[in-house]
């Protein structure tokens, strides 16, 4: 049995700009960690001459079906399709987190399936291989609206700033943060669940068709990577990067109404007044998780002012998809 693993990821600034309908005009970038939340997969040889079925896969519910071409889950019928696997394989999938929460939770299962599939067959993906392949299943054969950072985060993990030239020239460059540092972030970080799932795509389609419309506020997104990367690596407090990520949020919102609702903006009028000093909405917009950042000192407070909601602690700069037995 192969098991696979690749980590969901938390973007800081830049999302939007991940997009090839926007970077392949302007350029974009992004500074996002992998996280220590992962999905899995495993992949084992099934006997199907024993069955009435050729291969089976498993996921919030179970499917057994004789072609791959029947299958109805469209990743797992699209990647066994690509690598070309017809028969004899069983693959189950179990994730850390739900989808749906702005993690990026579609594409780690999308990288660790092609991981999975590719070792299975006996064969070797380079991390940056593995991604381009998950964004060509993501884009050109499902037909998703998604972006590019979230296959990039899955399959090559740590803590980075990605440059979006062309769809087949993305640059990885890993943020020089200290584990002092590193830890230090971690310790100001405050994520709660929104308590509202969607899929990214629905938000994604109206924001790409006011691409040029919200060109000025995207370029400005852009900017605002490195003076995030900036302060992460200078060594000054971290209440700056907070007031950072709130700028970038305000900006977020700006790019359409469905990005945002009345009952998020509460949520983080909520946090602020609870002591954090900036936040967003993970992932594109219309729920999901929201990340603040705050002292330490004002975590026991933004806990009372959530109660009822569900908190995450995350540990940032987690390794990529890897294959954790074969």
């Amino acid at each position: 049995m192969i098991i696979s693993r690749a980590p969901v990821r938390i973007s800081f600034f830049g999302g939007g700009t991940d997009y090839p309908e926007y970077f392949l005009k302007h350029g974009g970038a992004v500074l996002a960690t992998a996280i220590d939340k992962f999905s899995y997969v495993t992949a084992s040889p099934f006997l199907s001459h024993l069955f009435d079925y050729s291969i089976r896969v498993s996921y919030r519910q179970a499917e057994f079906v004789r072609t791959v071409h029947a299958i109805q889950h469209n990743v797992y019928r699209e990647c066994l399709k690509l690598c070309g696997l017809a028969k004899d394989i069983e693959l189950h999938n179990v994730a850390d987190l739900p989808a749906f929460t702005g993690l990026g939770s579609s594409s780690a299962f999308t990288v660790s399936l092609l991981h999975a599939l590719h070792s299975f067959k006996g064969e070797f993906l380079r991390p940056m291989e593995l991604a381009y392949e998950a964004i060509h299943v993501e884009r050109e054969l499902l037909r998703d609206h998604v972006g590019c950072q979230d296959q990039v985060l899955a399959a090559v993990g740590g803590f980075n700033r990605i440059e979006f030239r062309t769809a087949t020239d993305i640059v990885v460059e890993r943020v020089a943060i200290s584990q002092a540092r590193l830890q230090e972030l971690e310790r100001n970080l405050f994520i709660v669940f929104s308590g509202v799932k969607r899929k990214a795509a629905d938000v994604v389609a109206r924001q790409l068709k006011r691409v040029e419309q919200n060109r000025a506020t995207l370029l400005t997104m852009r900017r605002l990577v490195d003076e995030g990367c900036d302060m992460l690596t200078g060594g000054g407090p971290l209440r700056p990067f907070g007031e950072l990520l709130h700028r970038a949020w305000e900006a977020k919102r700006s790019l359409d109404g469905g990005v945002s609702t009345a009952a998020i903006d509460t949520l983080y009028r909520r946090g602020l007044e609870a002591g954090a000093w900036g936040g967003k909405l993970l992932g594109a917009g219309g729920g999901g998780f929201m990340l603040f950042v705050a002292p330490p000192k004002a975590h026991p407070k933004l806990a009372r002012a959530f109660a009822g909601h569900q908190l995450l602690q995350v540990k940032l700069n987690a390794p990529g998809s890897q294959i954790i037995h074969s």
